[in-house]
C-alpha cells in the first residue's frame, strides 16, 4: 500500500515539536513552584510528593477553573495572570477546612499550541503556587485542533492539601458569639464574569482598552486583576487563633457561601455598613442597573474570604491580619437562630457611599 506522506499528526493540526518547545519555555517557571517534599522533576509520568510526618493526616482535594474570565484574557492577548486566578480558586477552597495546600496539577487545553502563550499561562500558575506555598507538581497541555479555535484555550487544576484530624475546621466548630472577620478582595476575582461581560461589553459596548475614571485604569486591566490568594494568611490565623472555619467567597456570593459553613441553629449576621464595595461593583451595578440582591448573589462585593473566629480572639486575629498587610475588618457575628429567621445568613443595613 502506498504511503500518504500528507497524513501526519502535524497535518491534523497537532505539533509535537511546538509542544516540546512550550515545555522548554515554561520549565523555569514551573521549577520556581516547589517544596522540599517534591521527588523527581519535570517529565515523569506522575508527580511524586513525600507526605512527611503527621499524626493523623486528612487529605483535602479541590478542582476548579476560572470561568469566562478567560474570554477577557484572550481578547486582551494577556495570559500571564490567569494562572494566579486558577491557583486561588483551588487552594483557597482547601484552607476553609484548615488544610495546607501541598501541590497542584494543572490541565491546559488549547486549540493550537503557541509555546510563548502556554509559557505565560504556566508562569501565572507557578506564581500562584509560590503565593500559596504549594508545589506545581505537574500537569497536561492538550492540543485540540478542530474542537477549539486556534486562539482559544481553557484551564483547570486540582490542588491537594493536608490537615491534622484534630485541627480540622468546619461548621461543627462554629459557636454562638463567634465573630466574622472579612478579608478584602482584589476585585471580581474569578466569579460573575458572564454577567460583567454581558453588561459592560455587550450591552454598554465599553472597550477593554478604554480608560475608566472611576477605576483609574482601563476596563481590561480591572477585569484581569488577579484573584487574591489567602492561603498563607488563613493558615497563620488558624495556627495562632481560635478559628472555627473559613468561608471562601466565590460563585453564589457572600451570603450563599457563608450559609455553607453556618450550622443549623445558628445565624450569621452580616453588617453591610462595615464596608463599601469597590468601584468595579458600583460600575456594574450603575451601568447595568443591577439590583443589590442580584449583585450580592453573583459577585463577592469586595469580600474574598471570611474567618469565623472566637469572640475572645477577635482582636488578636485582627492584629495578625493587619501585620500581614491584609485588608480586614469585623463583618458581623454569629448568634442563635430565632423563630422568625428565614435563612442562616442575615444581610443587614446598607453599604455607605454605594
Amino acid at each position: 500500500m502506498a504511503e500518504n506522506k500528507e497524513n501526519t499528526y502535524a497535518a491534523a493540526g497537532v505539533s509535537i515539536e511546538e509542544g516540546d518547545r512550550a515545555v522548554t519555555l515554561f520549565a523555569p517557571h514551573a521549577k520556581r513552584a516547589t517544596r522540599p517534599e517534591v521527588l523527581g522533576g519535570l517529565g515523569g509520568f506522575a508527580g511524586l510528593f513525600k507526605l512527611g510526618e503527621y499524626k493523623e493526616p486528612i487529605l483535602a482535594a479541590g478542582s476548579d477553573g476560572v470561568g469566562t474570565k478567560l474570554a477577557v484574557a484572550q481578547a486582551m492577548d494577556k495570559h500571564d495572570t490567569i494562572g494566579i486566578d486558577l491557583v486561588a480558586m483551588c487552594v483557597d477552597d482547601l484552607v476553609v477546612c484548615g488544610a495546607e495546600p501541598l501541590f497542584l496539577q494543572d490541565y491546559i487545553a488549547v486549540g493550537k499550541v503557541v509555546p510563548e502563550k502556554v509559557a505565560d499561562i504556566v508562569a501565572g500558575i507557578a506564581e500562584g503556587c509560590v503565593q500559596a506555598g504549594c508545589a506545581l507538581l505537574g500537569g497536561e497541555t492538550a492540543e485540540h485542533p478542530g474542537v477549539m479555535d486556534p486562539e482559544e484555550y481553557d484551564v483547570s487544576a486540582t490542588a491537594v492539601g493536608v490537615v491534622e484530624a484534630d485541627a480540622l475546621l468546619g461548621p461543627d466548630k462554629v459557636r454562638d458569639g463567634d465573630v466574622l472577620i472579612a478579608m478584602g478582595s482584589s476585585g471580581l476575582h474569578s466569579n460573575g464574569y458572564s454577567l460583567a461581560r454581558y453588561i459592560l461589553l455587550e450591552q454598554a459596548g465599553l472597550p477593554l482598552d478604554g480608560h475608566m475614571e472611576d477605576l483609574d485604569r482601563t476596563l481590561g486591566e480591572e477585569l484581569l486583576e488577579p484573584t487574591r490568594i489567602y492561603a498563607k494568611d488563613c493558615l497563620a490565623l488558624a495556627n495562632e487563633c481560635s478559628v472555627s472555619t473559613f468561608c471562601h467567597v466565590t460563585g453564589g456570593g457572600l451570603a450563599g457561601n457563608l450559609e455553607r459553613v453556618i450550622p443549623e441553629g445558628l445565624v450569621a449576621e452580616v453588617n453591610r455598613a462595615t464596608w463599601t464595595p469597590g468601584p468595579i461593583f458600583r460600575t456594574i451595578s450603575s451601568v447595568g442597573k443591577v439590583a443589590l440582591e442580584e449583585m450580592e448573589k453573583t459577585f463577592n462585593m469586595g469580600v474574598g474570604m471570611i474567618a469565623v473566629v472566637s469572640h475572645e480572639d477577635r482582636d488578636r486575629a485582627m492584629a495578625m491580619l493587619t501585620a500581614r498587610h491584609v485588608d480586614a475588618w469585623e463583618l458581623g457575628t454569629v448568634r442563635i437562630s430565632r423563630e422568625e429567621d428565614t435563612s442562616r445568613v442575615q444581610m443587614l443595613g446598607s453599604h455607605p457611599n454605594y
